[in-house]
């Protein structure tokens, strides 16, 4: 942990359980010495034809997963463990390319980092997505008579909900925190996946499609309205 911590972090970090899912040996008990010098707990795990199982009897606070597995990627793992928690996941690979990173945000991912990595740069990002799991760290926003649940990343209004994907939140966050704004897809673009990526726009419509007919279900008739010429608003 980091010496600016306060005490109430450091305490709320120290006994928080990561689950190792790495094939060589070397690099995960690496791994593992590193994170219990910085107080965590450690569970490696080497069955890796019942990874999901392991992972459910273990119940760890956040997982470093690599890419390339014996039985199965980690992308595909990741994307099954999403069906079942909001553990927070990092992957942590030998891959370095734009397209790897960005399956791995698409794939449910909290972050990515590449090996060799520097292991003051990874106890930062462990500690953030830690951070972010936290359910005290969300809170609730409201806008237009509806509300987005940034913990559970609901759509909420009057009592109804409907649960949003990754894609779907992080558009919609966007929205709420420039409601009074018209934002154009280039921005969105840019804005939500840093511009680093080639991604269709098609992608990007589907999901803004997607969401106005999730709100819809709800009672929401008039999300993301479009604004000709110069793109979407709140």
């Amino acid at each position: 942990m980091s010496s600016g911590d306060s005490p109430a972090e450091q305490k709320a970090e120290a006994g928080m359980r990561i689950a190792i899912i790495e094939d060589d040996n070397v690099i995960r008990e690496e791994l593992a010495k590193l994170l219990e010098r910085n107080a965590y707990q450690v569970v490696q795990i080497r069955d890796f034809e019942n990874i999901l199982w392991e992972l459910e009897q273990s119940n760890p606070d956040l997982i470093l997963l690599d890419v390339c597995l014996p039985f199965e990627n980690g992308y595909h793992i990741c994307e099954k463990l999403r069906e079942q928690r909001k553990t927070p996941v990092i992957f942590v690979t030998g891959r370095d390319t734009a397209e790897d990173e960005l399956r791995s945000i698409l794939a449910g991912g909290a972050d990515f980092i590449t090996k060799p990595y520097d292991t003051m740069i990874l106890l930062e990002k462990i500690k953030r997505a830690i951070h972010l799991s936290d359910p005290q760290t969300f809170r609730e926003i409201s806008k237009n008579g509806y509300t987005l649940d940034m913990h559970l990343s609901l759509l909420k209004k009057d009592g109804k909900e409907i649960e949003l994907t990754r894609n779907e939140f992080r558009i919609l966050y966007y929205f709420f925190m420039n409601d009074d704004r018209v934002i154009g897809r280039e921005e969105l673009l840019e804005k939500l996946w840093n511009d680093k990526y080639y991604l269709d726009e098609n992608v990007l419509t589907v999901n803004i499609a997607r969401l106005r007919k999730k709100a819809a279900e709800i009672g929401i008739d008039d999300l993301l309205k479009t604004v000709r010429g110069a793109g979407y608003q709140l």
